[in-house]
């Protein structure tokens, strides 16, 4: 069975969208899915990469596009009142979590952020995210705080720097890198060409 890895962080836009889409994509063509946190802002730092909104034109244009995506899959979009935020400790716990847990964070976060308006980077707002998924939200913190949390996503942050990401969403097939919320197509036609 081929694997796409989905390497993404709850701070982007275009993670959101694509995120909206990836898990029925998967299914429709058989494929594994692998959600692996990130840490944006140092993946930028590692390949020299840049935020959109620093540069005016583009920010400005990102936030009228992002709508015509949500409006495109039929999804909710609310550009959050603070944005960007830290997303460090959403993403530890995202790291400290695996399988289907890990899924569910990272669809609960994204929606929280992107659909909700809620300010992830605050301890209380992912304490309530982890209530409302039924863990225990002050362990879920706690387990964000341990070395293993910490070194998993330095890990994947590093991993995807060092396979040529620059931002994210960024999908894998095996070797093949695709980047964006708008690659569907491309990587089914890589998924057919593996079959």
């Amino acid at each position: 069975m081929a694997t796409i890895e989905f390497y993404w962080d709850a701070v982007s836009p275009y993670t959101y969208l694509a995120a909206t889409q990836i898990e029925r994509f998967a299914a429709e063509h058989g494929t594994a899915l692998v959600w692996k946190p990130v840490l944006l802002g140092k993946l930028f730092e590692a390949c020299g990469n840049r935020a959109p909104l620093t540069v005016p034109a583009k920010g400005q244009y990102m936030f009228a596009d992002l709508q015509r995506w949500a409006r495109h899959y039929g999804v909710p979009l609310q550009v959050p009142s603070a944005f960007p935020v830290s997303t460090l400790n959403a993403q530890r716990i995202a790291s400290a979590l695996g399988g289907e847990d890990r899924a569910r964070w990272a669809r609960a976060t994204l929606g929280a952020y992107w659909a909700r308006n809620l300010d992830i980077s605050q301890p209380p707002v992912l304490e309530a995210l982890a209530t409302e998924l039924g863990f225990d939200g002050p362990d879920l913190l706690a387990r964000a705080q341990t070395p293993e949390a910490k070194e998993q996503l330095k890990a994947y942050t590093d991993e995807a720097a060092q396979r040529g990401a620059f931002g994210a969403p960024t999908f894998f097939i095996g070797d093949a890198m695709f980047w964006g919320n708008d690659r569907f197509e491309l990587m089914a036609s890589t998924l057919a060409d593996a079959a």
